[in-house]
Formats: C-alpha cells, structure tokens, sequence
C-alpha cells in the first residue's frame, strides 16, 4: 500500500468513529435503575440480516443483565410475515417491542394496535433518522448520512491513491428509509467527487436484503457487460450484498473491481476483510453490541418513566488496518459501556 493511500486510511479509521483503542469518545447519560420482571419481544427484520441479529446478541445480554423475559422473532425479510408478527406479539401485551431493522411507519395498524396496549416500542434502523420518533420511544442508530460519506469518501480517497477512475454501482434495499437515505447521500458525494475529477454512479441496483443470493449472480454478469471497465467500485447499504458478490465478479474477469459497505459490519464481512480473501475493502460498522446496550437502556428509561437518553452513537470505517491492531478482542472490544450501563442499572 501506497504511504499516502496508507496515511489517509489510518486517518479515516479516526475521524469516522470511536476507534475501540480510544475507548467511549461521548460519556453515556445517567439513567434510573435497572426495572425488573420486564417481559421484551425483539422481532428481526430477517435472522440472515448480521446487523440485525448482532444487536440482538447485544440486547440478549443486557437484557439478561436486567433479569427481562425476552424473546425473538423472525420476519424473514417479508413485509406480510411482520405485520403478522407484530399483530401476535401485540396481543400478548408484552412490556415492550424492539423494531429490529424494518421501518415502523410501514406497520400503522400493528404500531397503533401496541401503543393501545401501552406497550413501548424501541427500534433499531426502524426510521430515518435516530432519537425519539412518533411511532417510537427512541429509534437506536448511527447517523445514515454520516455512514454514506464514510463510504463514499473511501472509494474517492482510494481512487485518488491508485490513480484510478471512480465509476460506481451501488446496491440499494428500497423498501428501507434508512437504506434510501444512505444511497442518496452516497450518490451525492459520489457526483460531487470532492478532491478528485471524474467520478461517476454508474447505476443503482435495488435487490431486497432477502433476495441478493438468488439474484445477485446475474446482476453481476450484466452489470459487466453494460458497464464495462468503467466499473470500478461497489458501494452498499449492507455487507450482505459482498457475500454474494465475490464468484461472480471473479467468473466476470472482473477481480478489480473495489466493494465498500455502508454497514453494517457483519462477522462474514469483517472475515473477508480481514483475510483479504474477496475484494471487499471496507465496511462503515455500527457498535452493534452497544446499541443493543442502548436498546435495553432505553426500554428501561422508558419503564421507569424517564425521558431518552439522547445518546448518539458514531460509526466506524473498518478495514485490514484496523482489525490487525484490533486483534482477537475485535473492533467491539471492551470501550466501558458494559461497565458503564450495569452501573447505571445498579447490577453488576
């Protein structure tokens, strides 16, 4: 790797988030004590989702922390599995519900339905934008835009660093507000090409999360063929999307060509980057295990009769780099929230 191509990564793995060796950057709110005998169901958006279901292990533990009943429930990334989900869960009046990865405001009925029963609703990635919405408590994520430019600075900065077109495709998952925001923000900062000339979005492939195995081999061969040498990078909203994508640009003769994930940081992804097996160069990763943390403190503000916390996560632009000074204890190592949330929930 080039000095300056290396100088800027190292740079970036900085300013984008809480580097783990760097600790907690923002001190975490104080809160009420831990409420006990809560029952909580979590419904995933799909259980093939790895940001999903890498919160959910988060939330399964602090909510063991806090002595909850908790459960999980599959959507299988269907519109019409949810909501009949969410209506069964509804009915069994739980003390609260986490929106796992889906958009709240597509579930009017199911949400008006909990909110009847008085049951609070939390949500991860279920919204727009984090903090305090109409249908939730809080919605628990980092910022999207935030996550975009993290992504889309990359692709340019490597560009620059190899001297290099900038011809992209990005993959995108319409039916997700968040996912929109994130290939919007993306696309602009793409066509703005700030620092460099040139740059391009070649196309904007929508493929739902749950249908990418079965679809993505033949999207690759015909992006190729109408694209040509012209593509040069991928961006996405999700890992999930370079899990598929590695054979087919390989059968493609089209080993070149340069993957970086706008979220989430999946075990698969960070796997791949970390062996350097696939050409997925980068993943903008959320603290997880910590917004699971969030989840549960959150629902426990909420229980208690407390105001959010207000607290705002940041992301992180994990590469090889990174994880290699990370090691064994992996980007999630120990930064004080654990800690931090069981002293604030007076459990150890």
């Amino acid at each position: 790797m080039k000095t300056a191509q290396r100088f800027f990564l190292g740079f970036l793995a900085i300013v984008a988030g809480p580097c783990f060796a760097q600790g907690v950057l923002q001190q975490l709110p104080p809160g009420p004590i831990g409420q006990p005998a809560k029952t909580v169901v979590f419904i995933a958006s799909d259980y093939r989702n790895g940001g999903v279901m890498g919160v959910y292990r988060g939330f399964e533990e602090a909510a063991q922390k806090l002595g909850w009943q908790i459960r999980v429930e599959d959507g299988g990334g269907m519109r019409a599995t949810l909501a009949a989900r969410l209506k069964q869960v509804v009915a069994t009046r739980p003390h609260g519900i986490v929106i796992g990865g889906f958009d709240s405001a597509d579930f009017v009925e199911e949400i008006a339905a909990a909110k009847r029963n008085r049951i609070v609703l939390v949500g991860w990635h279920a919204a727009k934008n984090s903090g305090p919405t109409t249908d939730l408590f809080v919605n628990v994520s980092t910022i999207p835009v935030d996550v975009a430019h993290i992504a889309a600075d990359y692709v340019i900065r490597d560009a620059m660093a190899s001297q290099k077109q900038v011809g992209v495709v990005i993959f995108n998952d319409e039916q997700f507000a968040v996912a929109n925001a994130k290939t919007e923000a993306m696309k602009k900062a793409i066509e703005a090409c700030r620092g460099y000339t040139g740059c391009k979005v070649l196309a904007v492939e929508n493929v739902s999360i749950s249908d990418v195995a079965a679809e993505i081999p033949a999207i690759v061969p015909r992006l190729v063929a109408t694209h040509g040498a012209a593509w040069t990078y991928s961006l996405a909203i999700n890992d999930v999307y370079f899990d598929e994508i590695n054979y087919p640009l390989v059968a493609a003769g089209r080993a070149d060509i340069v993957n970086v994930s706008a979220g989430d940081g999946s075990d698969k992804a960070l796997g791949r980057i970390r062996a350097g097996v696939s050409r997925q160069a980068a993943t903008v990763a959320e603290p997880m295990k910590m917004q699971g943390y969030q989840l549960a403190d959150e629902l426990n503000r909420a229980f208690a009769g407390a105001p959010p916390s207000n607290y705002q996560s940041k992301p992180i632009l994990v590469t090889a780099d990174l994880l290699k000074s990370a090691g064994r204890e992996g980007i999630e190592a120990d930064r004080g929230f654990v800690a931090e949330y069981s002293a604030i929930w007076g459990r150890k």
